[in-house]
């Protein structure tokens, strides 16, 4: 997990142990059972790292319970792990903590993984604590008969560090198992104590071990990173192997057709969405992929304010090329309910006409043309198709927006870049923005999420501006924006 206020300064003396007792209360009765798009928990609480995982039809997030933006326990996050289950990604049950603070000197029980082994589930997770009076982070795993209820193992924790590696930071292990030798495999994020190039030192040590107890350290699957490569992911997905990581809170993926490597850079990063935190993922039926991600909160809940730790679920559905890259759309199952499309009326406005088909039609090579629709809904569900009919500079969007466009949320697309804006975060790679594009935006409360072309997404979190009006807009080239359909959400 991203390293949130952790250089905030603090006593220990001045936890408060007493008060905090053994971590932040949660109630799951009071916890929503329907579509868990967009949640967040009540009880002014947040969703931290997600941990999904598949078993027998069952898709289970694991999540990382939040109360003060990482704050808590004197800036060491006080988590623990929720449990959310599901069978259709439609309706959903809510565990008690599966993974709770017992101890006074846990301070966080941290991002890691679960796996399935000879009946029994293992949950690995990083223990945040106090180690003569510095913060370490150390490898803890627990075992459960259910995948709900887990018992943690002792010596606990069972493994501090790795020889040469960061003692700070060692987190985050992703845990897998090899069926044919019966060794238990661990990715762990950390850092290289002495590596050759200073600023490239972050790496995923690769721990082996048949018993748990005895561990050998293997050579390391990834190095030279900029950063510690947090929140790891591993799978093996028609033939291609991928290991996700984190980079600076953006998620990244690597593949090969071998367990270790060699890895090759995708022709795109479908995964890194800025506003998607710590993208992990799992199997679900008819051999379809789910990722689990958290949108952050922002800072005194302003636009233009940098992330807290926290805020709420986000899904992606992956999809594979022949070349192995990934793409990321909307599950269908978890697009939100919306009502009858609305009879809006257009107002053309510079080199703006509706055709006989009902589309509008920007052309202009002089400068920007641009059409609008008034009282369009806060919450709604935008669905439309953009045919730009010439190479164009850019075209799009403005939501949310005042009379004059001026205070809006920008949805830019550039054709010639390869780039989607949203407000103030953006795509990169975006292939086919020169030819017709389905786009589908859902805008729900604080959130703008988007799907380009069922293939690349992309979300935010802009909490300021409500305006009614939408307007459409194209800058030097002919575009034509058809099937345009926006319906209200219905309320949860």
């Amino acid at each position: 997990m991203k390293k949130y206020l952790l250089l905030i300064p603090f006593i220990l003396a001045s936890i408060g142990l007493k008060a905090q007792k053994l971590g932040v209360k949660y109630d799951p009765a009071i916890q929503s059972t329907k579509n868990l798009q967009y949640w967040r928990p009540k009880g002014n609480l947040f969703v931290g790292d997600c941990m999904p995982f598949y078993k027998d039809g069952v898709f289970s997030m694991y999540w990382l319970l939040d109360s003060a933006h990482h704050a808590s326990l004197g800036g060491l996050g006080g988590h623990q792990w929720a449990l959310s289950t599901t069978t259709d990604l439609k309706t959903w049950k809510q565990e008690p903590i599966v993974l709770g603070i017992d101890e006074p000197w846990e301070k966080s029980i941290c991002t890691g993984s679960i796996v399935f082994y000879k009946n029994k589930y293992y949950a690995f997770y990083a223990t945040r604590l106090i180690n003569d009076g510095k913060i370490n982070e150390q490898l803890s795993y627990a075992i459960s008969n259910d995948g709900i209820h887990f018992d943690k193992q002792k010596p606990n924790p069972f493994y501090t560090s790795a020889p040469g590696y960061s003692k700070r930071d060692f987190r985050d292990p992703k845990v897998f198992v090899d069926e044919k030798t019966g060794e238990f495999h661990l990715f762990v994020s950390s850092s290289k104590e002495n590596p050759v190039l200073r600023h490239a030192g972050g790496a995923l040590v690769h721990m082996v071990s048949k018993d748990l107890k005895n561990w050998t350290v293997l050579d390391p699957v990834l190095t030279g990173q900029g950063s510690v490569p947090e929140c790891s992911d591993y799978f093996l997905w028609n033939g291609w192997y991928y290991l996700v990581y984190g980079d600076n809170g953006d998620t990244y993926y690597v593949q090969s057709r071998k367990p270790y490597g060699p890895w090759q850079e995708p022709k795109y990063q479908a995964l890194n969405e800025s506003w998607t935190n710590v993208a992990k993922t799992a199997a679900f039926k008819n051999g379809r992929r789910i990722e689990g991600a958290w949108i952050p909160s922002r800072n005194q809940n302003r636009d233009n304010e940098g992330e807290r730790f926290g805020g709420n679920m986000i899904f992606r559905e992956l999809k594979q090329e022949l070349d192995g890259t990934l793409s990321t759309s909307f599950p269908i199952e978890m697009i939100p309910e919306s009502g009858a499309p609305l009879n809006l009326n257009f107002k053309t406005d510079v080199d703006s006409k509706m055709d006989a088909m009902k589309n509008m039609v920007i052309n202009t090579v002089s400068g920007v043309g641009s059409a609008h629709l008034e009282n369009v809904p806060a919450n709604c569900r935008i669905t439309l198709e953009i045919d730009p009919a010439t190479l164009t500079a850019d075209y799009g969007l403005y939501l949310r927006s005042d009379q004059d466009a001026d205070r809006a949320y920008r949805l830019n697309f550039s054709p010639t870049d390869k780039t989607v804006w949203l407000g103030n975060t953006m795509i990169r790679a975006v292939d086919g923005l020169d030819k017709p594009v389905k786009i589908d935006i859902i805008m729900k409360d604080d959130l703008i999420d988007v799907s380009v072309g069922g293939k690349r997404c992309i979300v935010n979190r802009v909490p300021e501006q409500k305006g009614g009006y939408l307007w459409f807009y194209a800058k030097h080239g002919n575009v034509k924006f058809k099937s345009i359909k926006i319906s209200p959400l219905k309320e949860d």
